[in-house]
């Protein structure tokens, strides 16, 4: 494996301080630094950006997105035990690496951060869906970030990226592809992680649109959408009784059959039937 770097590869940072991998973080390390090199560059060019990672862990991304080019990075690990070795990276690229120790659901990063922004990271799997939830949905738009290039599982990566009428069809994809395009960049089996995890995952890529697809209001939109998610199984006119009076009215006016089931509605029905939602409000 060529290295991309002077410091020590990171099966030897593991075992020097003594980074066990913990399920309880959702920790699964990928130690080859030739893979962490190609997410990096899934994230476009790096070198005029500053870019947010969330969990580095022993830092193999974030040596990738160092010697990629990246202006800087802001590494936020809730995990003690990581900050020596990220500290070492950090001597290695002097001014370039900031780590913050914390959660980063907690922490602004915008404190930290000056645009042109991206994130890139790979986030440990308890958290990875609400980060990417909140990112797609700031009360104002265009966000604070040019691009996602994150890190799930397949099964999540496959979510975000499908079709009206596929299984993996449901708010997630929604939410994605109303501001961004979304494409699915790499596949990793199981083996390259430390340890092993019992699925494979997937890299997507993210980047956000200058305005959404349709208009719509986000607050209604999503409304609308989680309730007809809800309850995959039942028609659109009953799933969403509860959303607003004189439902199949609605339906009508978006262009939705009432026996439509909700995986089976595209994005621009949708943001149809939210404004007919909200002007009725």
């Amino acid at each position: 494996m060529a290295a991309i770097d002077d410091l020590p590869p990171l099966r030897e940072v593991i075992e020097t301080h003594g980074l066990r991998a913990k399920k309880t973080l959702g920790q699964n390390f990928l130690l080859d630094l030739n893979l962490t090199a190609r997410i990096a560059r899934a994230a476009g060019d790096l070198a005029g950006s500053d870019i947010l990672e969330i969990g580095p862990g022993p830092g193999g991304l974030t040596r990738g997105l160092l010697a990629e080019g990246a202006r800087r990075v802001l590494a936020i690990e809730k995990d003690a035990r990581c900050m020596p070795a990220l500290e070492e990276i950090a001597a290695r690229y002097p001014g370039r690496l900031q780590v913050i120790e914390g959660d980063a659901l907690e922490i602004d990063p915008l404190a930290h951060l000056t645009p042109p922004i991206r994130v890139a990271a790979n986030l440990p799997y308890n958290v990875g869906t609400e980060l990417l939830v909140r990112w797609l949905t700031p009360k104002e738009w265009p966000p604070f970030w040019e691009s996602l290039t994150l890190m799930f599982q397949r099964e999540v990566a496959e979510r975000i990226v499908a079709a009206p009428g596929s299984k993996a069809y449901g708010r997630l994809a929604i939410l994605a592809q109303w501001r961004a395009s979304a494409r699915i960049v790499l596949d990793l089996p199981p083996q390259a992680f430390v340890p092993a995890p019992k699925v494979s995952s997937a890299v997507v890529h993210l980047t956000a649109l200058p305005a959404p697809r349709f208009p719509a209001d986000p607050a209604v939109l999503s409304r609308v959408v989680a309730a007809g998610f809800n309850q995959r199984r039942k028609m659109l006119r009953a799933s969403l009784k509860g959303v607003a009076p004189g439902i199949e009215d609605h339906l009508a006016a978006a262009g939705i059959p009432p026996t439509e089931r909700a995986e089976q509605v595209g994005l621009e029905a949708w943001c149809a039937l939210a404004r007919s939602v909200a002007a009725a409000q």
